[in-house]
């Protein structure tokens, strides 16, 4: 891990100082870029924490609260343009305060605790990638690339939502944020703009009942392992001022797509399709941002992942003991006003203030397996709150939210706040 870290700063200082040099040669405007975005939260969580809280609902009703204090993410942008239409990207993220060892209770699995070190988990090259530039109409990227699948995946950053955390739904039932290493090709043409992707396949041995493939596109391995490849496709419309529309969808076969490869057993058996469809908006005039989107997905062969060798074989990094759903969705929508919009000088000065109301349902487990119900993974929430920002750059969040769950279950009611940036330094 040291020595990966300091590979990446000597790899920022390398590029900073051939900026600089250019920079003395000419007067022209550095080909460096460095920005990033970060966020720091406080929630305060009025419902049960236990790890029987589904299972023994009526015995945990009256549980007390609990805080949290975290730093979801903290990124690094770093950019070069070598001219000719080659250009190098990266995004370098700490995620939760960086690297190192945690420890997690699987509730699924029991409330055990399991203590994990992951690989893409809390030091995360999310981004690095080389880029050939033809015309505004044809771009190939190369390398670990963002899957723009849904609205959160494309649109991640903490200026690009009102929550204090990123929206649950998607959140929940993909990866977030998608990154996978890949082949995009991408352009903008008239009020269009298109990007095809191919990557490796997820690995079906890291689904769950309640985040669906949300790990999928993890691998505990130094490599990723690609015996399975799949595609995605995003198309955004930019017809209506201030509107954007954009549909996106992925298709992919996820069994097998495992170390070792096991090619002349299950993984040869089954294939594990993924597909996933999404139509997702943003209007942002006349003081008013709206934003909403709708996910479905499909799983094939989901009653077979519970009996897969990694799955059941305790020392694999892959055990889980619960069914996964074949199919799972996430809907949601967000409005939000600037109220300093009709007071003068805030708006001179550049203020913001909107206040917001935000409503999502989602289900990673939504057709039960061979039978068996996890309830508890229906959810709708809903949440009303404000953003300020006193520059473009920065906002301070604060929101109540609420989880309605089924009957038999207790509603988890919270109170976020949150502040964050996002920007180029250079």
């Amino acid at each position: 891990m040291r020595r990966y870290i300091y590979t990446l700063m000597m790899m920022a200082i390398c590029l900073t100082g051939s900026a600089q040099k250019n920079n003395a040669d000419s007067t022209k405007t550095s080909r460096l870029s460095v920005g990033g975005y970060g966020e720091a939260n406080f929630t305060r969580n009025y419902y049960s924490d236990h790890v029987s809280r589904y299972s023994q609902p009526e015995e945990h009703k009256n549980d007390p609260s609990h805080g949290r204090l975290d730093i979801p993410h903290a990124v690094i942008y770093l950019g070069y343009d070598f001219g000719k239409g080659w250009s190098f990207g990266t995004e370098i993220e700490f995620e939760h305060g960086g690297a190192g060892i945690a420890y997690e209770k699987e509730d699924e699995e029991g409330g055990e605790w399991e203590q994990e070190t992951e690989k893409g988990g809390e030091v995360e090259l999310e981004q690095f990638w080389l880029q050939k530039s033809f015309a505004p109409w044809a771009n190939i990227r190369v390398g670990h690339i963002v899957v723009p699948v849904g609205l959160n995946n494309a649109h991640h950053e903490p200026l690009s939502y009102f929550t204090v955390y990123r929206p649950e739904g998607e959140n929940t039932i993909m990866p977030s944020t998608w990154h996978q290493t890949g082949v995009s090709f991408w352009g903008r043409a008239g009020k269009f703009r298109y990007e095809a992707q191919f990557l490796g396949g997820l690995n079906a041995d890291q689904f769950t009942n309640v985040g669906w493939i949300h790990k999928g596109h993890k691998s505990p391995m130094e490599f990723d392992v690609a015996n399975k490849y799949a595609a995605a496709l995003r198309i955004d419309n930019y017809s209506i001022p201030g509107l954007r529309i954009g549909l996106s969808g992925y298709y992919g076969h996820s069994i097998g797509n495992t170390y070792p490869n096991d090619a002349n057993g299950t993984g040869a058996t089954y294939q594990g399709k993924v597909a996933i469809g999404a139509i997702d908006f943003t209007y942002n005039a006349h003081n008013w941002i709206v934003r909403g989107q709708a996910d479905y997905g499909y799983l094939g062969d989901a009653e077979e992942l519970k009996y897969m060798y990694n799955r059941l074989n305790s020392k694999s990094p892959y055990k889980h003991s619960a069914f996964v759903s074949g199919n799972a969705y996430a809907v949601g929508i967000e409005a939000g006003y600037d109220i300093f919009s009709q007071i003068q000088s805030m708006r001179q000065q550049g203020e913001r203030l909107y206040l917001f109301g935000r409503y999502e349902a989602y289900n990673p487990y939504a057709s039960d397996t061979k039978g068996v119900s996890y309830d508890y993974t229906a959810v709708k929430r809903m949440a009303v709150g404000l953003n300020y920002h006193p520059i473009k750059q920065i906002v301070i969040k604060a929101e109540y939210s609420k989880r309605f769950l089924k009957s038999k279950y207790n509603n988890e009611p919270s109170v976020n706040i949150g502040v964050a940036y996002e920007g180029f330094f250079l």
